[in-house]
């Protein structure tokens, strides 16, 4: 069902047609004579049943009518993406972007200049996807040009128009190709789509790193991401970005102990290196501080526990999340049975806080200086051998033994 037609469907109501917020934003732009219409993977989602997390908008007017619009009816607004039509409207609990219908008038497969139109076909030319080109206004009525309907009811992605114009607008497109198969759990790759990823794969090292990272990332958050991975191995398309991904073996057995979609476990899976080669991922992909600490932890797994009371020490050490990370990955690489006994402890067991500080030392009549930290040092690691089996009050008795003795 396309064009006219399919203005005349009507899409189920969802959640979000109700919220009091979304229908401020709604009101406001209507007030303002814009026309709007709910647009991309919302509708999309609401079509297959799932649960819509992000609402974008489509809007017939330009950035600087619609923020008019917004901030008139105490709507903050944060133009996100400004260059590109996008502005960010920021309501109580949920943030909605706003795009102006536009259409492409120079591309080099990066970024793209636009000039912004008011009408929607023309807006709907320059999407990737007949799936991801689907409007909806606030009654529910869709509005679908190029048959995004009928490719989700048999379960197919394909490009708008020639997918070669559609992947040189946006060499991007060749890694959203893979991640919205994973995304939607489609078995069968589109093959003239496939066809003309192949034939342009080259270009991805245009790309910014940041791009790639934030595509490649979504992709292994897609629930059963191991298959299409494996298809982009086979056929170089992570050659340049990924060399160090092999095979999916890993991943996929992480993702069956499991199922919880953690980009950065899954990445780590992915790539089975020692800390070095996680710092190189990091570096080509610039991931942030924070995540390439992450990756690098999770690249000196621990020696596996031997029993349920040296797990507990990793857990102490590690946290219960990076414990759990790295027995998790431990299993998926054939790790012997004892990481089951970490993983059951980093999910089962609370570790407790060291009951002494340094307030307690020096109380015992130790004096100032780095023999605190040490003697408090040594407490810990004791009572950790121990199974943190010793209360407080027998800390303390050994806190005031050790401090006479260094005395």
């Amino acid at each position: 069902m396309t064009g006219k037609d399919a203005a005349h469907t009507l899409l189920q109501a969802q959640p979000w047609f109700s919220e009091p917020e979304v229908r401020r934003l709604l009101d406001a732009l209507a007030n303002a004579s814009i026309d709007v219409r709910f647009v991309g993977g919302c509708v999309r989602d609401a079509l297959l049943g799932r649960t819509a997390t992000d609402l974008d908008l489509a809007v017939d007017a330009p950035p600087d009518t619609v923020t008019d619009a917004l901030t008139g009816h105490d709507i903050k607004v944060v133009p996100t993406g400004i260059d590109h039509g996008t502005v960010t409207a920021v309501l109580d609990g949920r943030t909605v972007e706003v795009t102006s219908l536009r259409r492409d008038v120079e591309t080099d497969g990066r970024r793209a200049v636009v000039r912004y139109t008011k009408d929607w076909r023309e807006d709907s030319l320059r999407r990737d996807f007949t799936v991801n080109a689907l409007y909806a206004d606030r009654d529910g009525h869709l509005t679908d040009f190029h048959g995004g309907m009928d490719d989700l009811t048999a379960g197919r992605l394909r490009f708008i128009g020639d997918p070669d114009e559609r992947i040189r607008e946006d060499y991007l497109r060749i890694l959203r190709f893979f991640r919205f198969h994973a995304q939607l759990g489609l078995q069968t790759l589109d093959a003239p789509g496939l066809e003309a990823c192949a034939r342009l794969k080259e270009r991805l090292r245009d790309l910014s790193a940041e791009r790639v990272a934030r595509e490649m990332l979504r992709l292994l958050e897609a629930p059963a991401p191991a298959p299409y991975l494996s298809a982009m191995i086979d056929g170089g398309f992570l050659d340049y970005w990924l060399p160090e991904a092999a095979d999916v073996d890993i991943l996929e057995r992480l993702c069956g102990l499991d199922p919880t979609p953690d980009p950065l476990l899954r990445l780590a899976a992915l790539c089975p290196a020692g800390p070095d080669g996680m710092d190189a991922i990091a570096a080509r992909l610039k991931l942030s501080g924070r995540d390439r600490d992450r990756l690098t932890a999770l690249a000196a797994p621990p020696s596996p526990p031997a029993d349920p009371g040296a797990a507990r020490a990793i857990v102490y050490r590690l946290g219960p999340p990076l414990a759990r990370d790295q027995a998790l990955l431990a299993l998926a690489r054939g790790g012997a049975e004892d990481w089951t006994v970490l993983r059951q402890v980093a999910e089962g067991w609370a570790p407790p806080d060291f009951p002494l500080s340094g307030r307690d030392a020096l109380a015992a009549g130790m004096s100032p200086g780095p023999a605190v930290g040490e003697i408090l040092r040594r407490i810990e690691e004791d009572w950790i051998a121990g199974d943190f089996e010793l209360d407080r009050d027998g800390l303390l008795r050994r806190l005031k033994t050790m401090g006479a003795s260094d005395t």
